[in-house]
């Protein structure tokens, strides 16, 4: 009996036909989906390890042999032979990031269905290691550029040396030391600055003359050579150490070199319990080296420089004035906010057989380059009083000399300038000759209180060849006061509104209220009355000469 389907063909009802061939091709299929999916997990390039809901590992991929060979199916996860992981899996968090048998690795575990969990891990070694190198540089980086602007900071030789010692540790060493012979006239022979963790500060001393070749490499890195690692260190240098460093290790000695060649050295110790140094850290090391040398040749140029500065200064600096008999003088001096507290403006007292001769003037410029013709016209003074000591005629061969000096057209450089000599009269008065040479009229103070200005006049010195000076004259009793100036009084920008000058009237002021004064202390008025205008705002040179009869 046969039974006619809808829509199909005719066949018999139940047993044997074409379900046994249905059944077939889908288990077919199915192995071959599960063997497409077994070839998946193993191309991929992550470790796939799958466990049950017991956390008995059911699934190993390919790379999961290779990066955890302890792991196969049937495994407890939470006892197997990968600690990391199996810590993990006991305690129940989701990630772990450990070393095993040398590779990095890094897991995530994610859930699936029936209480099942994949665990996925990557190899993150070279990953790690390029995190790890990049880091190290920033941190190499970071030193050099602490250690760059330490060093810049270090303008005296001894601080650069004590900057030396003291960086690398502990970065670099336990311990540095930096051996250096110290500039003549010292002793020759190594001295040294220690430094080691711990420390309050850097402790220096010197050592014998066998030292240097009592440490393997350091003659060499102080001819300017670099040794490489070693392990210990001499027994002379050893004692050097403080009590309690324990035992040296690896020690690297690098070269310090300064402008004018090898320095000294610089010698970093690690403890035995501390690795060696590697190729990166012996290179950072070298390179501080050089920095600290060159930290030294600037502040040795600095030194140098400085001690130019300070002769400089002391040749060039106002003199203390003479005493001159029949006569109160007094000066005051305000360099141009110059470091070196130099400056283009100047003054000074010569004695004579009548009396005294004075200068005061103002060179166009400031600081060491308007200093240095400030030196050459006291110079040239200094000389030529010898000769002439008429204001006027001096002046004239003043003017002379600073146009025939060398250089003078290309310098193009000019003073102004009062002279005057002070003759002693019998009652007590001094006759007040002046020559004037485009500088500022000298103001005589009577004991009354007025003010009055001595019109001198005349050109600039050392501008022209044919120059024409101005002369006046004038007498101060007892009890009044004359008082010469540069401009850098009257021009000092300040009071209120910061730019105002203190100008000519606010001077009449200033010395009609210092009627009565000693030099010395009108002098004194003027200057912190200036000082007060200017409330520290930069101003110009400036100097001023008080002079009075003596008291009788």
């Amino acid at each position: 009996m046969t039974t006619v389907r809808r829509g199909g063909l005719a066949g018999p009802v139940s047993g044997g036909g074409q379900a046994p061939r249905v059944r077939r091709t889908a288990d077919n299929a199915l192995a071959a989906d599960s063997h497409l999916a077994r070839e998946l997990l193993d191309g991929l390039a992550e470790a796939v390890v799958t466990t049950d809901h017991a956390g008995v590992v059911t699934l190993v991929n390919a790379m999961a042999g290779e990066l955890l060979p302890e792991l196969s199916p049937g495994v407890d996860l939470a006892r197997c032979a990968v600690p990391a992981l199996a810590r993990a899996a006991r305690e129940g968090t989701d990630t772990f990031d450990a070393a095993h048998h040398g590779r990095r690795l890094r897991g995530i575990r994610r859930g699936l269905a029936g209480g099942r969990c994949a665990w996925y891990v990557r190899d993150v070694t070279e990953e790690q290691a390029g995190t790890d190198a990049l880091l190290a540089e920033r941190s190499r980086t970071a030193f050099l550029a602490r250690a760059g602007s330490r060093l810049g900071l270090s303008l005296h030789r001894d601080q650069a040396l004590r900057a030396a010692a003291t960086l690398p540790v502990p970065y670099l060493a336990d311990a540095a030391v930096v051996v250096h012979r110290p500039p003549p006239p010292a002793e020759d022979q190594p001295h040294w600055i220690r430094y080691a963790e711990g420390d309050p500060g850097p402790t220096s001393g010197f050592g014998g003359r066998g030292m240097a070749e009592s440490v393997p490499g350091l003659i060499e890195a102080l001819e300017g050579a670099a040794p490489e690692p070693s392990a210990g260190l001499g027994a002379e240098l050893a004692d050097v150490l403080p009590e309690g460093f324990g035992r040296p290790g690896m020690v690297l000695i690098s070269p310090i070199l300064s402008a004018g060649g090898p320095a000294g050295a610089l010698i970093l110790v690690r403890r035995a319990e501390r690795s060696g140094f590697d190729q990166r850290e012996v290179e950072l090391a070298r390179e501080f080296a050089a920095r600290a040398g060159a930290a030294l040749a600037a502040a040795e140029l600095y030194g140098e420089q400085a001690h130019l500065a300070r002769v400089l200064q002391n040749s060039l600096l106002p003199p203390d004035l003479p005493t001159v008999g029949g006569v109160t003088v007094a000066g005051g001096y305000r360099a141009a906010g110059d470091s070196l507290r130099i400056g283009g403006d100047f003054y000074d007292l010569f004695p004579t057989e009548q009396g005294g001769l004075f200068a005061l003037g103002d060179v166009c410029g400031k600081g060491v380059g308007a200093a240095v013709l400030t030196g050459r016209v006291r110079q040239s003074l200094q000389t030529l009083r010898l000769v002439e000591q008429r204001p006027l005629e001096l002046i004239g061969l003043l003017n002379r000399a600073l146009l025939d000096a060398p250089g003078a057209a290309r310098r193009a450089q000019f003073t102004t300038v009062l002279l005057g000599t002070l003759t002693r009269e019998p009652d007590g008065g001094l006759l007040v000759r002046v020559a004037g040479g485009g500088h500022p009229a000298p103001l005589v103070v009577r004991a009354d209180g007025t003010v009055e200005q001595v019109k001198v006049g005349g050109m600039p010195v050392g501008a022209l060849a044919a120059a024409r000076f101005g002369e006046a004259e004038t007498r101060l009793n007892p009890g009044d006061l004359l008082v010469a100036y540069t401009d850098g009084v009257t021009e000092a920008r300040g009071g209120p509104t910061e730019l105002e000058m203190f100008g000519e009237a606010r001077l009449h002021q200033a010395l009609a209220s210092g009627t009565g004064l000693s030099p010395s202390e009108l002098v004194a008025r003027l200057l912190q009355m200036v000082d007060e205008w200017l409330d520290g705002q930069v101003h110009d040179d400036i100097a001023m000469l008080a002079v009075a009869p003596a008291p009788g």
